[in-house]
């Protein structure tokens, strides 16, 4: 599954991306004051993630991360493992020494594939490129002390199983807004990870080619 997996995404990721109409379908229905989907502040900090297929239990699976309560910035919620790109580092470069600092990846054992669109995330002030790799066995996961909580290793089959989107609704700045959501393992992913999550199942939408 993984080998058909890998060519259909090379041939897509290489092509037009679902993008924005891919993403809106999991941002807030009503947008916070300072952002909005598409737009990319000029001096918005560049950052990273790495979204890693590999084989699992007769399936393909994808590592989501729970970050540490006690971190200052989205503590306690559900990402993938990411972060700032450091001066003349490369998004590729950033995406997978930050897999192999959070989780304990490899990045030698990883084929990149491509890219999905970027994701502006407000309270932190980054942009973030979702990196999409491969490998062909899976990680000995290690979890970064007091930054990850938990490694999720969540199926691609669940990913694209329509019934594990929900709607909730959050108070951001005093104000409710409704939020798209997967119901992944017993978590809520929402914000900016399922936006990423959200393009990357549109291009496995065909499924004469997986």
């Amino acid at each position: 599954m993984l080998p058909t997996i890998e060519r259909a995404l090379r041939k897509r990721l290489a092509g037009t991306l679902p993008g924005l109409d891919a993403q809106r379908r999991f941002a807030p229905v009503a947008a916070q004051s300072g952002w909005k989907l598409g737009q990319f502040p000029a001096d918005a900090r560049a950052a990273a993630a790495l979204l890693l297929l590999y084989p699992h239990q007769n399936d393909v699976a994808v590592p989501l991360t729970v970050r540490s309560r006690g971190l200052a910035r989205h503590a306690g919620q559900i990402s993938l493992p990411g972060g700032a790109t450091d001066d003349g580092e490369s998004l590729v470069d950033a995406a997978l020494r930050e897999a192999s600092e959070e989780i304990g990846v490899n990045p030698a054992s990883v084929r990149v594939l491509g890219e999905l669109t970027p994701v502006h995330v407000l309270v932190s002030g980054f942009t973030l490129h979702p990196v999409v790799g491969v490998t062909e066995e899976r990680p000995n996961f290690v979890a970064a002390p007091h930054e990850v909580e938990e490694i999720l290793e969540v199926p691609v089959t669940d990913l694209r199983d329509a019934s594990r989107i929900r709607l909730t609704t959050r108070v951001r700045e005093g104000v409710a807004l409704e939020y798209p959501y997967f119901d992944l393992l017993g978590h809520q992913v929402w914000g900016a990870t399922a936006m990423v999550l959200g393009e990357f199942i549109c291009l496995l939408q065909d499924e004469r080619e997986l």
